[in-house]
């Protein structure tokens, strides 16, 4: 069991952090080059409820793996690479089940995002939360490359 608990710890980890990067990096910069501003905003937003649950589950089932693994301790790096993992959990529902909501009901009192002027209390307010999702996500981003290129690559 450790062992195939091992391989999926490693899979869910790399599932979530390469989709979190292309999700990210890859095709929201595409989207919103190829479209105009409040279409691309469209798309993402509509894509951003199936991508916050994905991370959830990856996460989910890496924690899951990873306990079973017995890769959670005794050890500073087993300890802290758990800990990131929790961390990166409780962030990630956080994002998905209370920030989004927040942020999908503030951006449908913004008529449009390319005429309403930037000082629209809506807009400011959407502007706001966004600022904090984006940092949120960065974070994932960061614990993610933390786990796999730092901190489960060598042994205590």
């Amino acid at each position: 069991m450790p062992v195939a608990a091992s391989a999926l710890y490693r899979l869910a980890t790399s599932l979530w952090l390469g989709g979190m990067v292309v999700f990210t990096f890859v095709m929201t910069p595409i989207i919103f080059k190829a479209y105009g501003r409040d279409a691309a905003g469209a798309i993402v937003g509509t894509m951003m409820p199936t991508y916050f649950r994905y991370s959830v589950a990856m996460i989910a089932v890496a924690l899951v793996a990873r306990l079973l693994a017995g890769q959670a301790g005794p050890g500073v790096r087993r300890v802290v690479g758990t800990a990131l993992l929790a961390s990166a959990l409780f962030v990630s529902a956080f994002h998905a089940f209370v920030l989004l909501p927040q942020v999908e009901s503030v951006k449908k009192s913004v008529v449009s995002f390319e005429t309403t002027p930037k000082d629209d209390p809506a807009r400011r307010a959407f502007s706001r939360l966004h600022g904090v999702s984006m940092a949120l996500n960065l974070l994932l981003i960061l614990e993610g490359i933390v786990l796999i290129a730092g901190i489960d690559w060598f042994s205590d």
